[in-house]
């Protein structure tokens, strides 16, 4: 079966799957590295998506973003292996530190852990959110030559009360993504 557009949300609690319009292909990865890697491959190879679409939450380490975002670039933000490479490179990689998604202005560090403290690489790197998923999405979205794109709502402030913020947000979102999935497939 081919799909035209695939969705790849980690939790069915930011974005119903009975709320999407008729014909919108959707899977849950589940929060992670690993399950957004494990679901997004096994949705490719059955779906043969020509574009993927990112929709999700994000903690903000810029304090002056709020809403619906696009994101431009994602790193990792939990490779840690110095001496053998720097944070956020993968020692003896040939694939990319960085992807870049068909638009968008914010950058993204994808990490599998919530983040609920002030931690200055982010801000060295001029990371914008943080999120769980993203980085797995693209990478294999690269490897498969794949375009994407990601949208990212906004839930928290990346600190000691993200747990708390991001369960009371969590869904706020929806709305936000069905508006832009209307505008993606209408194009």
């Amino acid at each position: 079966m081919k799909t035209e557009f695939l969705i790849i949300t980690a939790l069915e609690s930011e974005l119903n799957r009975s709320a999407l319009p008729k014909g919108a292909r959707i899977v849950y990865s589940g929060m992670g590295k690993i399950n957004a890697t494990a679901t997004c491959i096994h949705a490719i190879n059955e779906l043969k998506p020509k574009r993927i679409i990112n929709f999700g939450t994000v903690g903000k380490i810029n304090p002056d973003l709020h809403g619906l975002l696009e994101i431009g670039k994602v790193i990792q933000r939990d490779m840690m292996t110095a001496p053998l490479a720097p944070r956020g490179h993968t020692p003896f990689c040939e694939r990319p530190a960085e992807y870049l998604s068909m638009g968008g202005n914010h950058i993204c560090g994808t990490g599998d852990s919530f983040v609920t403290e002030y931690d200055p690489w982010l801000a060295e790197q001029s990371i914008d959110v943080v999120d769980m998923e993203l980085f797995a999405i693209a990478s294999v979205a690269y490897q498969f030559q794949i375009p994407w794109q990601s949208f990212k709502y906004v839930t928290d402030d990346a600190n000691q009360d993200s747990g708390h913020e991001w369960h009371h947000r969590v869904n706020h979102g929806q709305e936000l993504y069905l508006e832009k999935l209307k505008e993606l497939l209408s194009a």
